[in-house]
């Protein structure tokens, strides 16, 4: 209820030239009564039984229109059933904003907000398993977009539709590295790396290239990007083609800024290949290489056309490389809160669809708030301000980036006052093979100097991302430099 599924089905209908249905009003029809008026002279076990009739009939109808479902009649085992021969999208609506458009209307199970809640919470896992697509953003405008992307999604694989500012986009998580699929038309230039190329290159169809970089944070530079745009300029690449960046962060960030800078902006289709590119670096758009004076100095937003992550990929990347992707999977959980962090919370587990989608789902609902960075989006630096420094600080040679971020968390916990918090969080990192010390030698020093030019500083000051609770945290929380240099001291 006041997710806009019957606004939708007509955008959607209109874009792809079918008819639109909406169920509950093919059941007044049949009723020739109100829903408010049946339920409350019949009941809901009687309305359900002849909602039920109603919606199978129109999900059994052939050529089938864009249907606009009524949100309890998933209930029935014979419309699970049969909702399974279609493309099944769910309009993502928070609670809040249901019961705004929804609540106090003529709805019979829209008159109390706490039973409204109740229900809320109970049906979105039912509605998150049966869907094909979740559109993060349910307005006409993006769903009229989302249409024709929406008509062919390649089996085992569910679709995210991401919202920034003005740029929608697909993302396919699942089985979706086939060789045959591709969610672009035109030519398409594969930029990649030394050690991914090898395994996965041949998984992109019809690609110019490969054009290869070095793995490793190290080649994450300008001189770097010179290169690969000078290799697409060579092979002839112009403004309608696009590039296919496979790879995992490095690769992602840098491929990025070549679309973004290659005559002025040309699409990207991110293809992750690491988790921590698959649950996080691979949306929401930012681009960039290091510079000697800090990561991601150099850069732009420039959000992909599509994503494709297909966990499949992930046997093949090296134990250090899967544990550092969790400490990215535990930032994420921290900022969710709620099933994502009772998931994480319980340990090691293998990394599937659903969870690489819960991930995806979390960061791509809060860049749908602001894509630039100008408020809630900085939850994501969780981390990753003492994170960025040590990297910094050691020349980007001593820690992968998820083995970073798991230090930075916990300084960043420590800075929180959440010491039980922080136990839980190291507890995760140890279980999944993560540092939870700096090793000897290192100069904290230069770990506090590097947080002082951390690249999101406002007004000369550092602004912290402090956690209250799983899925409450806090940023631009400004913090003393002794009590900065005392949780770096304890990463000791």
């Amino acid at each position: 209820m006041g997710a806009g599924k019957t606004t939708g089905a007509r955008a959607a209908a209109a874009a792809l030239g079918v008819r639109a249905v909406d169920t509950d009003r093919e059941l007044e029809q049949r009723l020739g009564t109100s829903i408010e008026d049946y339920f409350a002279s019949h009941g809901e076990r009687a309305f359900r039984e002849a909602e039920e009739d109603v919606v199978a009939e129109v999900l059994e109808t052939v050529p089938a229109p864009v249907i606009s479902l009524g949100g309890g009649s998933i209930g029935s085992a014979r419309v699970r059933e049969l909702l399974a021969r279609h493309t099944v999208v769910m309009l993502d609506v928070d609670e809040a904003t249901a019961w705004r458009r929804a609540g106090g209307k003529k709805r019979p199970l829209a008159r109390d907000r706490e039973r409204f809640a109740a229900l809320h919470a109970e049906r979105a896992p039912q509605y998150e398993a049966l869907a094909d697509a979740v559109l993060l953003d349910g307005g006409a405008d993006t769903i009229r977009r989302a249409a024709g992307a929406l008509r062919r999604i390649p089996p085992g694989v569910k679709v995210l539709w991401a919202v920034a500012g003005e740029h929608n986009y697909p993302v396919y998580v699942g089985d979706v590295l086939d060789g045959a699929f591709w969610p672009l038309r035109g030519r398409r230039f594969l930029l990649s790396d030394e050690s991914v190329a090898p395994l996965y290159a041949g998984r992109v169809p019809d690609a110019h290239g490969p054009f290869l970089m070095p793995a490793g944070e190290e080649s994450k530079t300008l001189t770097t990007a010179e290169g690969l745009l000078r290799g697409m300029a060579t092979a002839g690449m112009d403004h309608d083609d696009h590039v296919a960046a496979l790879g995992g962060g490095v690769v992602g960030d840098v491929a990025g800024f070549c679309a973004a800078v290659y005559q002025r902006g040309v699409g990207v289709v991110q293809v992750p290949t690491t988790l921590v590119a698959q649950v996080d670096s691979a949306y929401g758009g930012k681009t960039g290489v290091d510079l000697p004076e800090g990561k991601n100095y150099v850069g732009a937003y420039h959000q992909p056309r599509a994503v494709l992550s297909d966990p499949r990929v992930l046997e093949t990347l090296p134990r250090e490389e899967l544990a550092a992707g969790w400490a990215e999977v535990i930032k994420t959980a921290l900022i969710a809160g709620g099933p994502l962090w009772a998931r994480v919370k319980r340990g090691a587990q293998p990394v599937d669809r659903d969870l690489v989608l819960a991930c995806a789902r979390t960061k791509l609902g809060v860049v749908a708030r602001d894509e630039r960075d100008a408020g809630r989006r900085q939850v994501l630096n969780l981390g990753h301000t003492v994170g960025h420094a040590i990297e910094t600080a050691t020349g980007y040679a001593r820690y992968r980036h998820g083995e970073a971020v798991g230090l930075g968390l916990l300084a960043a916990l420590t800075l929180s006052g959440q010491d039980r918090l922080r136990t839980d969080v190291s507890e995760l990192l140890e279980e999944h093979g993560l540092p939870t010390r700096l090793d000897a030698g290192i100069d904290e020093e230069a770990i506090l100097v590097a947080v002082q030019r951390d690249k999101k500083r406002r007004g000369g000051r550092v602004g912290f991302v402090v956690v209250d609770a799983p899925g409450e945290v806090r940023t631009g929380v400004p913090m003393e430099e002794e009590a900065v240099r005392a949780a770096v001291k304890e990463l000791r």
